[in-house]
């Protein structure tokens, strides 16, 4: 008895003994690129400028293959430039990514040929590949399928609208990337498109960003921010000269592309032309709501270190804990009263033996748990 107590004493040392904690987490770089499939000199350049950040992974807010969603034209429109990030990758032009980092939306012009089939073939989404999310670190990202073609509808009310409510409304990320093709608000040649302009914010979500005009534009609808980012390559359209009231600002002279960098505090966009001239930045900073919140650890999976972030609206008592998957705790790694607001604590798992976890963070009246992975 005396030894398997001594040796639960030992285990339970080393398991706390785990997580050396470091100093700050790394901002989070992804590249958004729109209007963007049709093979030529712009296109390679947009897409050399993106590859040049060597970003996470990329969205496309739609026009991913000019002029007619066929599948001829597909692989010289996409995979020639940007093949290196396509999970299941069958095109020619060379190898495919390890794991899918290329993740775009549907455009008209993808559904003109027997409703976007080359897009559904071409690409390995996940959900029904029409519309979907997916999350990276601190980031949760909503592609939508802004065509009325839509099976699920594209209005406010529609099938698909209410899944990304409820999506929306169930993610505990830090940042909700909402992106589509057709903007809801803009000052280019198509303008508003009045079907899409959802409730977004009171949804939840942190922007919102379109293509389908040929120009780059910033707006603020109601305290939420908007963009316009249809620059990737096809061709440029002008801006009317009677902007709608939400825009903030307008470019039209040259293709390119956006950078957004994401860190627990902010998120910065910023948009570049393909000469690498910064045209635009605009930083978002996070503001907590008022009910506890365990933030995603981040990165996950996890090889070596990682970041548990959690938020106190009240300064309080609170417990975090490493679970196993079966429930059963595997460490304490924090126990105190601790003041209100954001509490990170970074950690280096070492010889965490590789498998599913799940954090747990106590509090006097509320519980969160958030799963992560160690490879």
């Amino acid at each position: 008895m005396k030894s398997f107590y001594c040796h639960t004493l030992c285990c339970a040392a080393w398991l706390y003994g785990l997580f050396a904690f470091s100093t700050e987490a790394s901002a989070q770089r992804f590249a958004a690129i729109g209007d963007y499939g049709f093979a030529g000199t712009p296109e390679r350049d947009v897409s050399q400028l993106v590859k040049s950040w060597n970003p996470e992974f990329i969205i496309t807010l739609g026009d991913n293959n000019y002029d007619l969603g066929d599948s001829t034209t597909i692989d010289q429109n996409i995979g020639q430039y940007y093949h290196t990030y396509i999970g299941n990758y069958k095109g020619r032009y060379g190898p495919r990514a390890s794991t899918n980092r290329f993740f775009p939306s549907l455009g008209n012009h993808d559904y003109y040929t027997r409703n976007g089939e080359a897009y559904r073939d071409y690409f390995t989404l996940p959900g029904n590949g029409r519309y979907y999310d997916f999350v990276r670190g601190d980031v949760h990202l909503f592609a939508l399928n802004s065509d009325p073609a839509e099976p699920d509808g594209i209005g406010a009310t529609s099938v698909q609208a209410q899944w990304l409510k409820a999506r929306l409304a169930a993610s505990r990320s830090r940042w909700k990337v909402v992106y589509l093709h057709h903007a809801p608000y803009s000052s280019g040649y198509h303008g508003n498109t009045p079907a899409l302009q959802w409730p977004f914010r009171e949804w939840g979500a942190s922007m919102v960003l379109a293509g389908h005009d040929h120009h780059y534009e910033r707006l603020d609808v109601d305290g939420l921010a908007y963009f316009v980012n249809g620059l990737g390559g096809r061709s440029l359209y002008p801006v009317r000269p009677q902007r709608v009231p939400q825009s903030q600002f307008t470019y039209t002279g040259n293709y390119g592309a956006m950078l957004l960098s994401a860190t627990p505090d902010s998120l910065t966009l910023q948009f570049y032309t393909r000469n690498r001239v910064l045209v635009d930045t605009h930083v978002l900073h996070y503001v907590p709501g008022t009910q506890p919140m365990l933030y995603p650890v981040a990165p996950n999976p996890v090889q070596q270190s990682a970041t548990i972030e959690y938020f106190l609206p009240t300064a309080g008592a609170v417990e975090l804990r490493l679970l196993n998957a079966l429930g059963q705790q595997v460490a304490v790694l924090q126990k105190a009263s601790v003041r209100a607001g954001i509490h990170r604590l970074p950690w280096t798992r070492d010889a965490l033996p590789a498998g599913l976890y799940y954090v747990q963070l106590l509090g006097s009246n509320f519980s969160q748990t958030t799963r992560v992975v160690a490879l």
